[in-house]
């Protein structure tokens, strides 16, 4: 009979997917040796953020290295913000994004410079349920090409560094105060954040959209619930914000694993592992034999979480937790078909 669950040493044995991480140069290709020998696919993100790193010099960059990992490396596009204001603007976004879709893409990335930098001519910010995306939404839902989004931030940035409830958000904001909304109070809000994500999906209902780190909503698994039962065409990834399931689970573990249990279906793996993250800079690590330990390590380290029930303790929580023990069938979800299925392209 086979064991219901899985055991640590299972880790390399079974295949997985790692559905939101970024190399950008050369040197992260790193990341898929490591996810060869981890048993991963990896699902490469392009995320505009300036016109110094435009949409086409990451998406070219993932063409390139793809034939070289056949099999291993998807990529998500993403469009530029530049021009935003001029006629036209959509139009060529759309362009871009037809023609990188074609050539492989298995998505659409957007980041939350919309919401968070984006402002219109009156100098007022835009958020991603303005009428300027309306076209790009409908060019996505007709295709059936699944949206991406990281819109808004951690509930955390809205506080104190020394309030905040994980050590990854402390780091990052300490090291990015321009997200750190607690010094901007000038900037739109949290529920500001949320309500205009919330209202893309009311308005868009056939749009296929997956909330990325888990859907800013990672503060609180009920709240995260809410949304799931109201939104069926949405999912979550877990990129960097396993931390937070973690420190809930260090007061209620039993919620967190209910959570899992009950919208195994509607989450994806995922990590953000990137070479330019805080715990890679803090830690000084610059060698390919540094790195791949890294991913490595960090990979193994949520696989204790999702398959035993052990004690834990990580770096980025304070306190001790038990592992969630999953059945290997809700693994194999959040590990492996659950992106299958939300990202119809990645075969």
């Amino acid at each position: 009979m086979t064991n219901p669950f899985y055991s640590l040493e299972d880790f390399r044995n079974v295949e997985k997917i790692d559905a939101h991480m970024h190399m950008w140069e050369d040197f992260d290709t790193l990341f898929a040796e490591q996810a060869i020998r981890d048993n991963f696919r990896l699902v490469n993100v392009s995320v505009y953020t300036s016109p110094t790193r435009s949409p086409q010099l990451q998406d070219d960059f993932s063409l390139r290295i793809i034939p070289s990992f056949e099999g291993r490396v998807y990529f998500i596009t993403t469009f530029s913000i530049e021009g935003f204001h001029l006629p036209g603007w959509a139009e060529k976004c759309i362009a871009y994004l037809e023609k990188t879709i074609a050539s492989g893409a298995i998505g659409v990335k957007v980041w939350k410079n919309v919401g968070m930098e984006l402002r219109d001519k009156d100098g007022n910010f835009v958020m991603i349920d303005h009428a300027a995306f309306k076209p790009i939404v409908e060019f996505l839902t007709d295709r059936k090409v699944p949206l991406l989004g990281h819109l808004g931030e951690p509930k955390n940035t809205w506080l104190p560094l020394e309030q905040m409830t994980v050590q990854g958000d402390r780091d990052y904001f300490g090291e990015n105060p321009e997200y750190h909304m607690y010094l901007h109070p000038e900037y739109p809000d949290y529920d500001q954040q949320i309500a205009a994500r919330d209202r893309l999906l009311e308005e868009n209902p056939d749009l296929i959209f997956i909330g990325a780190h888990l859907g800013s909503l990672e503060w609180n698994v009920d709240e995260l619930a809410k949304r799931l039962d109201k939104y069926p065409n949405l999912a979550v990834d877990l990129a960097e914000r396993i931390s937070h399931l973690q420190h809930q689970a260090v007061s209620d573990w039993q919620r967190v694993h209910d959570f899992l249990i009950a919208y195994q279906d509607r989450i994806l793996y995922g990590t953000d592992l990137r070479s330019s993250a805080s715990d890679i800079l803090a830690k000084g690590l610059q060698t390919k034999s540094e790195i791949m330990t890294h991913a490595h390590e960090i990979w193994l380290r949520h696989w204790r979480f999702f398959v035993t029930d052990e004690t834990m303790q990580v770096p980025k929580v304070t306190g001790t937790f038990k592992g969630m023990k999953l059945p290997r069938t809700v693994v194999d979800k959040i590990y492996r078909t659950n992106a299958l299925r939300w990202y119809e392209r990645l075969t």
